[in-house]
């Protein structure tokens, strides 16, 4: 759940403050009040969950002072100045100095109104977006996201820490939905490039003349912008869909990483989408390109390759879904189960997150099955069970999995209460536990 934005009033006046928070509380704002900037600043850190409100006049340290103190703790705080007669130009220079706008005394509410709407919702998007660069930057929470037992997944969590650390050009390839994106953030988190910046670029989503000038420049506007050859120099470039890549923007291409050197001062990694049937990646990228491109290699595996991975990762995301929407997450019965692991999910990952989804709704509403959302997914409504059968033991394992691993999630690791749940004595769920790689550390807090 995203973090309520509060608005921070300081004034000397006490009845300024409190007509100020009134006002801003009746229109749906969670506010504090301070008397003093010096008083302000002991609560006003880096990354403050919201803006802040500042008279400009006050004894001992002014709103000017106060600015200049906030802006050097946080320059992307949103400080709105309030001003008296005649104060505009000391207002004009707060401006400069970084105020996201000020207001005039005596001053309308609703435009104060209007201003906390819009600087809340730019806090909102700047904290966010420091958010996901740092999760982004933290290999451990990214890995973490990678989710499965299966031996393909483990296979490729153990590629990722091995490719990370190299200097190589990274191909990643698989099916649609894989999560080939998810791949590049953590090769780029956990390599030695993790504190620069990491660039991700559709090359399907541009005409070929904006695509050459996004890529490699001249840029037509004159407001700063480079191309983000250069923007991503020394961290770490990814081009989706690199196969649709035209031979003029494969020849600047190559021409950069050539002029890298070697190590390349800027990796580039390349994930491609190629879907159609008979056609290699190799096929659509020029021989010299593609050898420097794939010089390493990682392949994703499709969901149906992952064994029960499918029960823990639709158990995951209906938690986490039915958290989002405030109910509760559905009871996977054993049919439902079997289904889950017998359908062919050509959409892989994203087609999960998406049945996992509705499933929480369909819950919410008490009607409908996975069955049905599995059946509503399949283009041509036929039957959703692959051609290949496993044996029963195989899904009674995965159910049990899932059963143990639901339960422990659910009381946090509590072996007293799981042992109660499912009826098992303590000896029986330690084995299974041990049998299913289940650690108990992993569900306490």
């Amino acid at each position: 759940m995203a973090q309520a934005m509060k608005i921070a009033i300081v004034d000397d006046e006490r009845d300024m403050r409190q007509s100020i928070s009134q006002w801003l509380a009746l229109s749906g704002f969670d506010t504090e009040t301070f008397a003093s900037a010096e008083e302000a600043l002991k609560g006003l850190g880096a990354d403050y969950p919201g803006i802040v409100v500042s008279d400009i006049r006050m004894p001992g340290m002014d709103g000017m002072q106060f600015l200049k103190k906030l802006m050097s703790v946080d320059s992307g705080l949103p400080v709105i100045m309030i001003t008296g007669h005649g104060d505009v130009p000391m207002a004009v220079e707060a401006m400069r100095l970084g105020a996201w706008d000020f207001l005039e005394k005596p001053f309308n509410p609703d435009r104060m109104t209007e201003l906390a709407k819009k600087a809340t919702l730019k806090r909102r998007m700047t904290l966010d977006s420091r958010a996901l660069r740092k999760e982004l930057s933290d290999g451990g929470t990214i890995m973490k996201k990678l989710i499965g037992s299966s031996d393909a997944m483990q296979r490729l969590r153990e590629d990722i820490l091995d490719l990370g650390q190299a200097d190589g050009h990274v191909l990643i390839e698989g099916e649609t939905g894989t999560g080939k994106s998810l791949v590049a953030h953590a090769l780029h988190a956990v390599g030695p490039r993790a504190g620069k910046k990491f660039i991700l670029l559709s090359c399907a989503a541009l005409e070929e003349e904006a695509l050459l000038k996004t890529l490699f420049g001249p840029m037509d506007d004159d407001g700063g912008s480079i191309p983000l050859v250069e923007a991503a120099r020394g961290g770490t470039l990814v081009l989706e869909d690199v196969e649709t890549l035209s031979q003029v923007a494969q020849a600047r291409l190559l021409t950069f990483i050539n002029e890298q050197g070697n190590p390349a001062e800027t990796r580039v990694i390349a994930i491609s989408n190629l879907q159609e049937a008979g056609k290699t990646l190799e096929d659509a990228l020029r021989p010299d390109l593609f050898y420097r491109l794939a010089a390493l290699k990682i392949t994703l595996p499709p969901l149906r390759q992952r064994d029960d991975d499918v029960l823990l990762l639709f158990s995951r995301l209906s938690e986490q879904f039915a958290e989002e929407y405030g109910c509760p997450a559905p009871e996977v019965s054993a049919q439902e189960a079997a289904q889950l692991l017998q359908a062919p999910w050509p959409g892989n990952i994203r087609q999960l997150i998406n049945v996992a989804e509705r499933a929480v709704l369909q819950n919410r509403r008490g009607s409908g099955t996975i069955a049905s959302l599995l059946m509503a997914d399949d283009d041509d409504t036929q039957p959703v069970m692959t051609t290949e059968g496993k044996p029963l033991k195989e899904y009674v394992e995965a159910f049990e999995r899932m059963l143990i691993d639901n339960t422990m999630r659910r009381h946090k690791g509590s072996i007293v209460n799981v042992m109660e749940e499912l009826c098992l004595p303590r000896r029986t769920l330690n084995e299974k536990m041990a049998k299913y790689g289940l650690q108990r550390s992993d569900y306490l807090g």
